[in-house]
């Protein structure tokens, strides 16, 4: 393994201990000795990340993959078959309301579309797939930033994000229960109106719902196995 993979140290020996027991349980020995770290840098780096559940101990003290990875690989998983699962119900959203639909995923400050769907109208909202945008201003990114609660199911915003626009989002929750992505449909405040969840508020819901149960479905295959 190469010894440095990015300029910030401290994460690529991190990375590396993690690496090293992919395959096997290790002891702090033989973890100094695949590693090629000083001692006191294995020790320190392995003690910190079982203390973040990265890694554990087993019955012999050997250290061993921790159980959060269990929960990264989960969402890493889930955020991979994400935009497929979720494009059948954004579909149906799109052409119950005639408007175009999005989803986005929040990555640190910033919230990115994922799927997008435009709607037939020639005057619509293009979001395209891979767009970054901010939390503080628009109905997902409130949602996504946990600024807003979804009280009845959904979050809408008026002229926030861009003026003349409108968008109503509800949430798509994991298993347990965290909003992991944001269902949004969105167009001109011309045709949404000042209120607009009170005309697209239910089909968002039901989009969300249905990308959650697609997203059960995904799991419930994966629990199975082959």
């Amino acid at each position: 393994m190469e010894p440095t993979v990015t300029a910030v140290g401290v994460i690529d020996k991190a990375a590396r201990l993690l690496a090293a027991v992919e395959d096997r349980p290790l002891d702090l020995t033989s973890l100094i000795a695949v590693t090629g770290l000083p001692r006191a840098t294995t020790h320190r780096l392995a003690v910190s990340l079982e203390s973040h559940g990265l890694l554990r101990r087993d019955g012999e003290g050997r250290f061993t993959p921790g159980l959060r990875l269990m929960a990264l690989g989960r969402a890493a998983a889930t955020a991979l078959h994400l935009p497929d699962v979720a494009r059948p119900a954004l579909l149906v959203l799109r052409d119950d309301t005639g408007e175009s639909t999005q989803l986005y995923v929040r990555d640190g400050d910033r919230r990115i579309c994922i799927v997008s769907l435009e709607s037939p109208h020639g005057l619509r909202t293009i979001v395209p797939v891979g767009a970054s945008l901010p939390l503080d201003a628009g109905s997902a990114g409130h949602l996504l930033s946990g600024a807003r609660d979804a009280v009845d199911g959904w979050v809408e915003s008026v002229g926030e994000r861009e003026p003349g626009v409108a968008s109503v989002s509800a949430p798509v929750r994991s298993a347990d229960g965290e909003v992991i992505a944001a269902v949004s449909v969105s167009g001109p405040i011309d045709r949404f109106g000042a209120e607009p969840g009170a005309t697209h508020g239910a089909a968002v819901v039901k989009a969300a719902a249905g990308v959650e149960a697609a997203l059960g479905g995904v799991r419930a295959e994966r629990s199975a196995g082959p």
